[in-house]
């Protein structure tokens, strides 16, 4: 997602990765990895000078919209001003819960809406596990 997105962009623009996954048995987002160039500042009148104006996350699949709540989180307390959340396809309950995370500052666009997910936390009727397929994990 990151190439066909940059070719739409009219210059180029530093990337930087946030890795979360959800855990499969709370469903509870957790951060493996962050390479943001800044984080938050200790003291509460400091901001972040280097954060972007907006900031994009490419999230192939919002299911609960956990990850997604999360990396908007993120990237608030990192000082990016607005935050716009593309992705493929997502499921009304974790496209709204995106969303509420920050309300006046996320816009989410998104490909394809499924109306439910299921206790696994999987969209239904949704395409499977997009990290699986994504990185050959299918099976593991």
């Amino acid at each position: 997602m990151i190439e066909a997105i940059q070719t739409l962009l009219p210059s180029p623009q530093p990337v930087h990765h946030l890795g979360l996954f959800r855990d499969p048995t709370t469903l509870s987002p957790v951060e493996y990895y962050n390479n943001l160039p800044y984080h938050r500042p200790s003291a509460p009148d400091m901001t972040n000078q280097t954060a972007p104006s907006l900031a994009i996350i490419l999230d192939p699949i919002i299911a609960t919209g956990g990850t997604s709540a999360a990396a908007i989180q993120t990237l608030r307390e990192w000082g990016a001003a607005q935050i716009l959340v593309l992705s493929v396809l997502g499921s009304v309950e974790g496209v709204n819960r995106a969303a509420e995370e920050w309300a006046e500052g996320v816009q989410i666009w998104v490909g394809g809406v499924d109306e439910s997910v299921d206790g696994k936390g999987m969209i239904r009727p949704g395409v499977g596990d997009i990290g699986d397929r994504l990185f050959g994990t299918v099976g593991k």
